[in-house]
């Protein structure tokens, strides 16, 4: 028999790492979740920066990473420094201050590109999944397990699944573009 809630539940999981790879993006406000995607080459592993510090956000401009072991805040500065989100890391012992600039126009402009770009990328994970969906619907009609009705009834679920999410993500892609956006 087939089931549409294992497809419901891919895309839902899609979305979710979706929603926070947006959140990962610098907007011009200080977000603990901006660090999130930045790994730290510490204990022979690669680790996030959340599991080598207390991140708080005491401003709405700064976050502070206050480290738990002071030979990790060189390996967190150059891990930052490296990363894509453009801050300037302030090292006072064992706290790391990240003041977040103002983003330029030119830099705005960039990162609704990405988020366009993230939007699209999600949009055919999704798509993947439904084709998935339809490659079992046609192989279980075709070993006799479901009738031609069954067919189009969960192929109808998973497209209604496909459009709502689809949605969702343009949605989210235009509300986060207008965030960046304002001033």
């Amino acid at each position: 028999m087939f089931d549409d809630n294992s497809y419901k539940s891919k895309m839902s999981k899609t979305i979710e790492v979706f929603y926070k790879e947006l959140n990962s993006l610098r907007t011009g406000r200080a977000n603990a979740n901006m660090l999130d995607f930045i790994k730290v080459d510490v204990y022979g592993q690669k680790m996030p920066i959340n599991q080598l510090g207390t991140i708080t956000t005491p401003e709405p401009r700064t976050i502070n990473i206050q480290t738990w072991d002071i030979n990790n805040v060189p390996l967190i500065d150059s891990a930052i420094k490296k990363s894509e989100l453009g801050l300037n890391p302030q090292i006072d012992g064992q706290l790391i201050r990240l003041p977040i600039p103002d983003l330029s126009e030119e830099r705005r402009i960039e990162i609704k590109k990405i988020i366009k770009s993230m939007g699209e990328k999600c949009k055919v994970s999704i798509r993947n999944i439904r084709r998935d969906g339809n490659d079992d619907l046609k192989k279980l009609l075709k070993s006799k397990e479901i009738s031609e009705d069954d067919e189009k009834k969960f192929g109808k679920l998973i497209q209604d699944h496909t459009d709502q999410n689809i949605k969702l993500i343009d949605d989210k892609v235009s509300s986060k573009e207008k965030e960046i956006m304002k001033i």
